[in-house]
């Protein structure tokens, strides 16, 4: 008799929380018609075939570290491990974008990128040693834009492409030839990433957030206490986007 009225009593409790639950998620589904069936603000601002705007990019960065045979040699036996660490930056540039159908643009977007790669070399004795390498790169991001339907005034997309990159200025934080790690001038990246539209009654604003896999060896040709225990350096970055037109 007693398992009976558990039960019962589990069971009323079950329907309060389902009725609790449904009660809940009704705002939601009603704000989702609303959102639905919002006035459109610019309607036709995806018709036209040529759109402009501008972007600020902040981003975070690291190298993901290959090693060299010679890393496991008597040679260098003191160093424990080299780490790549994450770094801070931004990014500045302009969009030409252009409407191949309506579900999706060709994107390009020129871009001056400020960049900051860190590698800790970890020695058996518990001391370490740090290479700084800050570079100001000219990009050229060359993206696929893929968009959803248009929900009253959002409409969400998926972005990708590649982005060739050339070093304008760069500096090492140790100034010696015999002591610092030489880096390739130019990078090529993958990229890809998601996003969504915003329109407003006079531009449209754009939030994205972008992942980028360098497919080049960084390393240069010069050879160094630093270097010769790597045999390829290739950045990750991931990026969030605010574009204007």
């Amino acid at each position: 008799m007693r398992a009976t009225d558990l039960w019962n009593k589990l069971t009323l409790s079950g329907n309060k929380i389902v009725l609790v639950i449904i009660l809940g998620m009704a705002p939601g589904i009603t704000q989702a018609q609303f959102f639905k069936w919002a006035r459109q603000n610019n309607p036709n601002y995806d018709q036209r075939t040529i759109s402009y705007g501008f972007m600020i990019g902040l981003h975070t960065t690291a190298y993901q570290v290959s090693y060299s045979d010679k890393f496991v040699t008597t040679q260098f036996d003191t160093v424990h491990s080299v780490q790549a660490e994450f770094s801070p930056g931004f990014s500045l540039g302009f969009l030409v974008n252009y409407r191949i159908h309506e579900f999706l643009d060709l994107r390009l977007m020129p871009k001056a990128g400020f960049y900051t790669h860190k590698l800790r070399y970890v020695y058996t004795d518990e001391t370490f040693n740090q290479q700084i390498i800050e570079t100001a790169l000219v990009e050229f991001p060359i993206l696929l834009k893929y968009k959803s339907m248009r929900r009253g005034n959002v409409r969400m997309y998926m972005i990708g492409g590649i982005t060739p990159g050339f070093e304008i200025s760069g500096k090492n934080d140790i100034q010696t030839t015999s002591a610092s790690l030489d880096i390739q001038k130019s990078n090529i990246q993958l990229e890809g990433g998601i996003g969504f539209d915003f329109y407003f009654p006079l531009f449209k604003f754009s939030q994205e957030i972008r992942f980028a896999r360098g497919i080049t060896n960084m390393l240069g040709s010069d050879q160094s206490i630093y270097r010769d225990p790597l045999k390829r350096l290739n950045t990750n970055t991931i990026a969030v986007y605010f574009v204007f037109q």
